[in-house]
């Protein structure tokens, strides 16, 4: 009896321990799924802060803006659907005009200028000679200045009681408006553009002259080539896409200008409102009790649109050189 009942314990403790077993075993797959579970979702939880911020100050902005470009918001009125009348009004405004040819001339003025001399005040600076590292600090200088400073000197060079003016009458010669005629006011505010600019785009050109191989430079000067058919040949074709990079940064900073015309050209945008770019057209109707939120931001709206169209232009002008 003994035998049989120790028998019959037997497969009852077999099953028990086949049953521990299972038990101990299924957390294993339960353990790897939450583990797949907490790695597909952690790439997300470090982006939700920046995701986060990028919503709220940019996202958020961007859609309010587009939509109420078809309302006739106020600044203290909600305002009503209008559809597309306040880009109906924009074709019959004429300051619209203005300030959408000032700022496609301040594009044209200022691109090729910024292109051009910080990669010949690159090329400058890149030697090691004794003293370089100071002009490379006064050359970078003015990026760091504010912008408020920087006009507000500026604005006491050139006005007509400013420095300059005191040195051509010193000189014998006459005061010039630099800050009263409408085209040398512009001409002076894009002088501001590209003195302030130099020094951040000769940086970026200088880390892409660093990846030049010294090699090719050697090879031209053997095979008789001077300093000038070497930038050509050699040190234009290697920076190239810098170039490209620089002309689409600065072509949307030019068109987007608002600081330096401001500063020197006063809120009104000069003598007759002549000087005025269209974010300061933006800032002017959309501001204050009154402001046409709606009218600003179908303006906003125009120059996101041409500023888009302005980086396909460039970007499309690379992909035809490369073909």
């Amino acid at each position: 009896m003994a035998s049989s009942s120790s028998t019959a314990r037997e497969p009852r403790a077999l099953s028990r321990e086949r049953r521990a077993g299972s038990r101990a075993g299924s957390p294993e797959p339960r353990r790897g799924t939450r583990v797949r579970r907490q790695l597909s979702t952690s790439p997300w939880l470090f982006a939700a802060p920046g995701l986060l911020v990028v919503g709220v100050f940019i996202l958020y902005p961007f859609v309010s803006t587009v939509i109420n470009s078809f309302t006739d918001r106020r600044t203290l009125i909600p305002g009503a659907f209008v559809g597309l009348a306040n880009f109906r009004e924009l074709l019959h405004d004429e300051m619209f005009w203005t300030a959408l040819r000032n700022s496609t001339l301040y594009v044209l003025g200022v691109v090729p200028a910024l292109v051009l001399l910080p990669l010949l005040l690159a090329l400058l600076v890149q030697k090691n000679i004794p003293g370089i590292a100071f002009f490379r600090s006064a050359f970078y200088t003015p990026v760091v200045a504010s912008i408020v400073v920087v006009g507000l000197i500026w604005v006491w060079l050139l006005d007509e009681r400013g420095l300059v003016n005191a040195l051509l009458e010193a000189v014998g010669a006459g005061k010039v408006g630099f800050l009263s005629d409408q085209w040398l006011l512009l001409l002076s505010a894009m002088a501001v553009t590209v003195w302030k600019g130099l020094g951040y785009y000769m940086i970026i050109y200088l880390a892409a002259l660093a990846n030049v191989p010294r090699e090719l430079h050697e090879a031209a000067a053997v095979d008789g080539a001077g300093a000038v058919r070497r930038f050509l040949t050699v040190t234009v074709p290697a920076v190239r896409s810098t170039m490209v990079l620089v002309g689409a940064l600065s072509s949307v900073a030019a068109f987007k200008v608002f600081s330096e015309v401001y500063l020197m050209a006063g809120p009104d945008g000069g003598p007759a409102g002549e000087d005025t770019t269209l974010v300061m057209l933006v800032q002017r109707t959309g501001t204050g009790l009154t402001g046409r939120v709606g009218y600003a931001s179908a303006l906003s709206v125009v120059v996101f649109v041409v500023t888009v169209a302005l980086m396909l232009l460039v970007l499309r002008a690379d992909r035809k050189e490369d073909a």
